[in-house]
């Protein structure tokens, strides 16, 4: 255990950090599996909705520095190409 103030404040801190990364990508691993699940199942117009929230989802993702702003463009240029070849 770190006995020195500010390195006591760093851990404090990245913990903080980390569950809050955890959280934003629990929840956008979970849109995108209700997503993907709509387009399985067909449903065109719920899909398109969805793309819509994953994708915001995903954008707010990278701008917090959860995730890379390149692995968020690959993301949903992925998810889009399933969108639009399923249409």
């Amino acid at each position: 255990m770190a006995n020195i103030k500010s390195a006591i404040k760093r851990i404090r801190i990245s913990t903080y950090k980390t569950l809050r990364n955890k959280m934003i990508i629990s929840s956008l691993r979970t849109s995108i599996k209700k997503y993907e699940e709509a387009l399985k199942a067909g449903n065109l117009d719920e899909a398109k909705v969805l793309y819509k929230s994953v994708a915001s989802k995903i954008d707010k993702a990278a701008s917090k520095g959860s995730i890379h702003k390149n692995a968020a463009s690959r993301k949903k240029s992925r998810l889009s190409k399933k969108l639009n070849k399923a249409v």
